[in-house]
């Protein structure tokens, strides 16, 4: 009988947790041991790596600290308290357009070990409890900066007011946290407005399922083991 652990590349949708999909494939499989390797922001789409089974989940240790890939679309001109359009949106005023060489000249001072903020809404621990959690009650924790690495950033397409670039980063790089720290460096403002992870380490989304065409009858043969 076929070894029912190993993992998955899924490809999250939009409007759903990551821990949705986990719920939705202990249903498929039968499986309670399932986790996943590094979340996405309900709002976010893309590479999702989950293990199923007892075996898979003590592994996933392996894609955490993975290069990530990314494509990210950030509105400039204005600024969110989340950093993404899930949040308060802050009009600015006087803002200045800036020309497609300032941006390309900004996008490029990222690129190699920053400091960065984690948002204050995500879930991202302080003494353990998430910071998301502490938003809510309206406490605002003093966070640090950490290290994260801007391998490299790409600028795809700039119309103003909109910005689409490709991001390869260090795990623990915040995507919003950038669109913020974009917007501020231009004196213009910038949030997140769409996001899809393409790579954790060398897995891409092209190799990845949709949840919808999983069922109890083929979930098996998506399976993949690590090999030594």
């Amino acid at each position: 009988m076929k070894d029912k652990s190993g993992f998955l590349l899924i490809n999250k949708k939009e409007g759903i947790t990551s821990h949705d999909v986990v719920e939705k494939l202990r249903e498929i499989t039968g499986i309670k041991k399932i986790g996943h390797a590094g979340t996405l922001d309900p709002s976010a789409k893309g590479l999702l790596i989950l293990g199923i089974g007892r075996k898979a989940t003590k592994n996933l240790s392996f894609f955490l600290k993975k290069d990530k890939e990314y494509l990210a679309k950030i509105k400039l001109g204005a600024a969110s308290d989340t950093f993404d359009r899930e949040g308060e949106i802050i009009s600015l005023k006087k803002v200045k357009k800036p020309s497609r060489q300032r941006v390309e000249k900004t996008l490029k001072s990222f690129q190699g070990e920053i400091q960065q903020y984690p948002p204050l809404f995500s879930a991202k621990k302080l003494k353990g409890k998430k910071l998301y959690q502490l938003a809510r009650k309206g406490i605002k924790p003093k966070i640090k900066p950490q290290k994260v690495k801007i391998h490299k950033i790409e600028l795809l397409n700039y119309q103003w007011p909109y910005l689409e670039i490709r991001v390869n980063c260090s795990s623990g790089t915040y995507i919003r946290s950038l669109a913020n720290d974009i917007g501020q460096k231009l004196k213009c403002g910038g949030y997140l407005i769409d996001l899809c992870r393409t790579k954790i380490g060398k897995f891409i989304l092209k190799k990845a399922a949709n949840l919808s065409k999983i069922n109890h009858q083929n979930w098996q043969k998506y399976l993949f083991q690590l090999k030594n």
